[in-house]
């Protein structure tokens, strides 16, 4: 196993699956309910774009999310998405075009989550064991 490399694409991941969840929220403020979509004329063609952008970088986040999983144990690899909750509040709530807040509360339990992933993610993993035949 080769773990920096399934860490940078665990990490690669989150990064995609953050920037589509990003993108998504701001396209879907932009565009009318899906109901509508039919019966419109006009649609916001960046809105569009930017879905489509946000629907490929989950397809490429889920390619990067396979290719961690061959490198990593699942418990380490599964705790690094965390990651990505802590990188959409953060984003959400300091760029002014998502108007989301801050708050004592999801603040604290976005420190609480990164706390975790640190915990789980500070001691070396232990190359397992390989059981001989009988």
């Amino acid at each position: 196993m080769n773990q920096r490399r399934g860490i940078a694409y665990a990490l690669t991941s989150v990064g995609l699956v953050s920037a589509a969840q990003l993108g998504m929220r701001w396209s879907m403020t932009r565009l009318p309910a899906p109901d509508q979509w039919l019966t419109l004329t006009h649609i916001d063609l960046s809105a569009l774009t930017v879905v489509l952008a946000a629907i490929f970088a989950y397809a490429l986040s889920m390619l990067c999310w396979l290719l961690a999983l061959r490198d990593l144990p699942l418990g380490r690899a599964y705790s690094l998405l965390s990651i990505s909750y802590a990188l959409v509040y953060l984003l959400a709530a300091s760029l002014p075009l998502f108007n989301e807040t801050f708050s004592f509360s999801r603040s604290l339990g976005v420190a609480l989550v990164m706390l975790g992933v640190i915990t789980i993610n500070s001691r070396p993993v232990q190359a397992p064991e390989l059981r001989s035949s009988p």
